[in-house]
């Protein structure tokens, strides 16, 4: 009960008022996704392809519209985005679906009536960023200067900006010099950006907080 009442949360956040997203149809969308980010949506394990179990619905909502409008490039996601593929509805269902995903930061606790299947499965679902090198007093001065309107003090997140606290530190560094060098859009206008004004060691410094804190959530 508890979980279906989460669900329909979920589903309100992603659509609004008057019309839950079917979580069934979005896991059937995913068998398509998963091929590269996982069958739970945990990414790969260097950091190739990003984590998106768990991330904020309405970010996977606009990044794989952003994907079709050609305007986040990205050569192999787009055939999987265009609107013969995959409407918006369906956005909206694997969105929701990949939300709902929960993959916990801390080893599970074992019954000793748990066979081996159960304790792969329970293992499967953990998720653990290694701990990355860096100054944390400067990682989080910085982050919670500068990151935390959007990407939430906690680093889960708020509205359509996404969840970072979980991801592959690779990934978000890689992400994170497409910013600066123009190759995405970030959200300010015009040339440069927050990114533009920080030192590459201060980059390193926030993704070392950043994993820090993962346990916490």
């Amino acid at each position: 009960m508890r979980n279906h009442f989460y669900f329909v949360l979920l589903a309100l956040c992603v659509n609004g008022p008057g019309h839950a997203q079917n979580l069934e149809k979005g896991k059937e969308i995913n068998s398509t996704c998963a091929g590269c980010h996982g069958e739970l949506g945990q990414g790969g394990s260097r950091g190739e392809y990003p984590r998106i179990s768990g991330q904020r619905p309405a970010y996977i909502v606009d990044q794989l519209k952003s994907f079709r409008a050609r305007k986040r490039v990205n050569i192999p996601m787009y055939p999987y985005t265009q609107e013969r593929e995959l409407p918006d509805e369906d956005i909206k269902d694997v969105a929701a679906y990949l939300a709902s995903i929960e993959l916990p930061t801390k080893w599970p606790v074992f019954k000793d009536s748990d066979d081996a299947l159960t304790r792969l499965t329970l293992t499967e679902r953990v998720m653990i960023i290694p701990r990355v090198a860096g100054n944390l007093a400067n990682g989080e001065a910085i982050y919670q200067k500068k990151c935390f309107a959007c990407h939430a003090p906690t680093g889960m997140g708020r509205g359509m900006f996404p969840m970072l606290v979980g991801q592959y530190t690779s990934y978000l560094m890689r992400q994170m010099e497409k910013y600066i060098k123009s190759e995405r859009p970030h959200d300010e206008e015009g040339v440069g950006g927050v990114l533009n004004t920080l030192r590459e060691e201060d980059l390193q410094d926030i993704l070392a907080y950043l994993t820090s804190i993962q346990e916490r959530q």
